[in-house]
């Protein structure tokens, strides 16, 4: 039987400080599959452990294809992927910037980002025949978010509302904050993010997690894109 639960691709930045440094933000390292000490911050509005709980499980990331059951076998999946990364070329942006969305703060990237939402759009679609398609549940979950007509017609299709022209790539670094706590920990937090931040940024790799039952996320293995 299959230890994970669910299987997703997202870009993970390969060993270094960078990766490093996100990792033990979050308190998660997702390769080793263990947690890790908070860095210490000072300035923070809130406990790093507080302000990092939702986005922690997930390990440092930005979503290529979201999680997803399988509908075959983990091993058809990998070969599948193998394949996708070995025809596909590695693509650059000027780097990342801090950014706030929607009330949490993230990682996005910075210059033309046409090749980033391409690639991540051919996953999507060429690993689709791997998903289980969602629940009534989990869909009624993802609607009562008030999604726009043609996120609910990604949804029904693709099971996932924020793919194709509604993809918007981050790597998420905390939960939601109010106004004034987001003003607190950008003034702290950037200052030590800033100097590892890559120039350019640059996406080489894709990486499988996979969704323990416990709910956290584990690296489970690079595709270099090779194309």
């Amino acid at each position: 039987m299959d230890e994970f639960k669910r299987y997703a691709v997202y870009y993970a930045p390969a060993p270094g400080p960078f990766a490093e440094f996100c990792a033990h933000w979050l308190g998660w390292d997702a390769f080793e599959g263990i947690e890790l000490p908070h860095p210490a911050i000072e300035g923070l509005p809130a406990p790093i452990r507080e302000i990092t709980e939702a986005p922690r499980k997930y390990g440092f990331h930005g979503t290529l294809k979201p999680p997803f059951r399988l509908t075959g076998t983990r091993a058809e999946l990998m070969a599948d992927l193998a394949g996708f990364a070995a025809v596909h070329k590695p693509i650059e942006m000027e780097g990342l910037a801090l950014t706030r969305i929607g009330g949490f703060f993230a990682l996005t990237p910075v210059g033309d980002l046409t090749p980033l939402e391409f690639l991540a759009g051919e996953i999507v679609a060429t690993l689709d025949p791997h998903r289980a398609q969602p629940s009534e549940t989990e869909l009624a979950r993802r609607r009562s978010a008030g999604l726009s007509e043609r996120q609910n017609a990604l949804l029904t299709q693709w099971g996932y509302p924020y793919v194709m022209e509604e993809f918007k790539f981050h790597l998420t670094l905390t939960g939601k904050l109010s106004i004034e706590e987001a003003e607190a920990v950008k003034a702290a937090l950037e200052p030590a993010l800033a100097p590892l931040l890559p120039h350019p940024f640059r996406i080489e790799d894709l990486c499988l997690f996979g969704e323990a039952e416990d709910g956290r996320f584990h690296l489970l293995h690079r595709y270099t894109l090779s194309g």
